[in-house]
This record gives C-alpha cells, structure tokens and sequence, in this order.
C-alpha cells in the first residue's frame, strides 16, 4: 500500500480562482509542494508570490505531483484540463490520486472515477463548501466519497485545507450527491434574502437596521447574513457569481427531474438567478440577484444598477 502523501509530498491544484487560490496557499502552508495551473497569468503571479509552482499546462502540473485536486467551474472545464490536449490524466503516475472538487452532477462525478480508475488511479468525489474565505484558512467543508485507498494517501493533504472532511461513501458520486442538496438549500437562501430585501427596501425600511434586526432574529440564515453585506456595500466584485447558481441549480432540477421529485422553491431560485443572468448581472457576485427587483433603490454607487465590465449571460 501506498504511503500516506506528507509535506513536502508535491501535490497540484488546477483552477486557482477564489476558492483554488486559498486551497493552494493552505497546502503551501501546511508545507505541501504545491504545482498549479490556471487559464489567468494574474492567477499564477499570485500562486508563485505565495510560495507555489506555476505551470505551463495541466500536464505539466500532473507529471510532477502525486495528488491532484480540481477546483474548476464545471464538468466540461473538468473534461478539459485532464483528458483535452495536454491534459493532466494522462501525465499523472499510476497510483495518483485525483480529487475533483467542482460542482457536477452525480452520475458525471461516478463516471469520472470510473474512467480514471481505468487509468489506474484513484479518484475522491470532494466537492467544498465554505467559500473564500474559509479556503484560504484552511476550513473548508469537504464531502467525499472514494475509495478507502485514496483517503489514506490523502489524509494530510485533507487535513490541510477543511476543517470537516465527510466521508459519504466508497465510490465517487455520494459527495456529488450531497453538494447537490447544499446547493439547493444554498440558493434558495440567497434568493430569499435577496427577495426580502428588496420588498423591506421597497416597504420603506433602512436596509441596515433590516439587516441588524434580521441576524439577530429567527429570519436569519448563513446566507443572509453573509450574502446581505454586498448588497449594503453596492460591491458585486464575485466571490460566487449568478452564473454558478444558474449552473447549480440546473444539476439540481435536473437531478429531480430525472426522478420524477417536485423542487417547486429550487425552480423558482432558479428562474431569479436566469432573470438576473439575462439582464446582464450573470458574471456578477450571486447577491446581484437582487437587482432584478423593479422600483428598487439598491445602496451603493448609482443604486447598484451598473454591471461591471466583463458582465455577461450564462454560457
């Protein structure tokens, strides 16, 4: 059996976004080698100032590593970065571990290991929760489901970057599974706390003594309390954009649809994170959701009207 991976173990991180850029500096941190690659130059200068090792392609990430973990946004970005033209599956030594942290549907998530386990590797399911913030300290909340062998090799690296890891079962799709019902729950909160928002702001009610009174009263939600503050600010700089939600809650309904199940409060979050996405808020902080509301002077700069720059539909 292979050995437990343990600092100074050289391990990758393909996708170094908001939520990869922290998991890449808590494993640089704990004393990990860490490789990574990303689509963004600003994303590998930012990797190397935090002690990492920049890479020119997912290959060249996977040759060097014994652990490779994805933070991407979706399962085509996954298909891309390890079996598109310089694709890290290929490059990995057998016994490699992968963990796909990306949102995806369960059944893709079950395939995938699959397929790598035909390569002769081993795959965890290991989608995170906690945001930003809780990557770069190290905290996330990890739910996975692999094989027991892939868990030994990984159990530092884990350790590294969440402050929970769930193991959910013993072949990739439970963790997908479990993501899934979060992400319900997670949009459904942030389009309900868009929603009041709007109406108390409508009503004629401060929106920052709403929001005090809210998160001290049984309204409140992680979601309120955390989303409501760029609303406050007028700031949609993304930390999780409109498009994630229209891409997550898609899997969501789609995943129920499938079962014949009614998620009547899930399509309704949808269709505000759409709204929003078609009036060109899609690239925007999840919270823009809230300016689909008619009549509405939002706090911030030009009452929140404007999108950025760069600010485009969903894909």
């Amino acid at each position: 059996m292979e050995q437990p991976l343990s600092p100074p173990a050289a391990v990758g991180v393909i996708g170094l976004g908001s939520m990869g850029r922290g998991v890449a500096q808590s494993l640089v941190n704990a004393g990990f080698t860490v490789h990574g690659y990303d689509v963004s130059d600003a994303a590998l200068r930012q990797l190397a100032e935090g002690g990492g090792k920049p890479a020119a392609s997912p290959a060249e990430v996977a040759c060097k590593v014994e652990a490779l973990v994805l933070l991407v946004v979706n399962a085509a970005q996954i298909e891309s970065v390890l079996f598109g033209e310089d694709g890290a599956a290929a490059a990995l030594p057998r016994g490699a571990v992968v963990i796909s942290s990306a949102t995806v549907a369960p059944e893709y998530a079950a395939e995938l290991g699959a397929r790598l386990h035909g390569m002769g590797l081993l795959a965890i399911d290991a989608p995170v929760s906690g945001g930003a913030a809780k990557a770069a300290t190290g905290e996330l909340t990890v739910m996975a489901s692999g094989e027991e062998a892939a868990f030994a090799r990984c159990q530092h690296l884990l350790d590294a970057v969440a402050a929970r890891v769930y193991r959910l079962g013993d072949a990739p799709g439970q963790g997908s599974r479990v993501k899934m019902i979060n992400q319900l729950l997670a949009g459904v909160h942030i389009a309900a706390a868009a929603e009041a928002m709007a109406w108390g702001m409508k009503a004629g009610v401060d929106p920052q003594q709403l929001y005090d009174v809210i998160t001290k009263s049984a309204g409140n939600s992680w979601m309120f309390e955390n989303r409501v503050p760029h609303i406050l600010d007028g700031d949609y700089a993304p930390r999780s954009a409109v498009n994630i939600f229209v891409k997550d809650l898609r899997i969501v309904l789609d995943a129920a649809h499938g079962a014949a199940f009614p998620l009547p409060l899930t399509a309704a979050a949808h269709q505000m994170f759409l709204m929003a996405a078609a009036a060109g808020h899609g690239m925007e902080d999840d919270a823009a959701v809230v300016k689909i509301f008619p009549g509405v002077t939002l706090p911030g700069p030009a009452g929140g009207d404007d999108p950025p720059d760069g600010a485009a539909a969903p894909p």
